[in-house]
């Protein structure tokens, strides 16, 4: 599998918002949640949570370049919090504040949403691009895992039209 995390100066977070304004600080989340014992990791993906999913359900920019690095540690058997991960990336994957908020406001506003919008049509697309790694989660030896994972590849199944 290699050395976890290697692409994570390949995005550029600086340039990206997560929900407490620059998302600088996500890397650093990342390899906590990698690297740190299971109290820090559980911080970790809370804050994380917090900045990317916000409330459970509300997006921001940086959700879908999360994406592929938490499914790549949620591969890895010694990471810390795999279900608290998938369990992150289906409340993503299941997000649609944006899109109900646009539906919701009069015509002239709903342009306001497209950017936000967008957000949430890029990251249900990470997520099913992680449609293999998800797939391979339903069999791991750790049942819980294996359980979160099935439910979210049934979420995928269930809305294949909604990335």
């Amino acid at each position: 599998m290699g050395r976890p995390l290697k692409r994570l100066s390949a995005v550029r977070w600086g340039e990206l918002s997560d929900a407490t304004g620059s998302a600088v600080e996500i890397p650093a989340l990342l390899a906590k949640l990698a690297w740190a014992g299971e109290n820090d990791a559980r911080d970790a993906i809370d804050e994380l949570a917090d900045r990317v999913c916000a409330l459970g359900f509300v997006l921001a920019e940086a959700t879908a370049s999360v994406i592929p690095f938490l499914m790549e540690l949620a591969e890895i058997p010694d990471v810390n919090c795999r279900v608290e991960i998938l369990r992150l990336v289906a409340a993503v994957n299941s997000a649609r504040q944006w899109a109900d908020a646009a539906a919701a406001a009069a015509p002239q506003y709903r342009s306001f949403y497209e950017e936000k919008v967008s957000w949430e049509k890029k990251s249900r697309a990470a997520v099913a691009a992680s449609r293999e790694i998800i797939e391979s989660l339903t069999q791991d030896s750790d049942i819980a895992v294996a359980a979160v994972a099935r439910q979210l590849l049934d979420n995928l199944a269930d809305r294949p039209g909604l990335i």
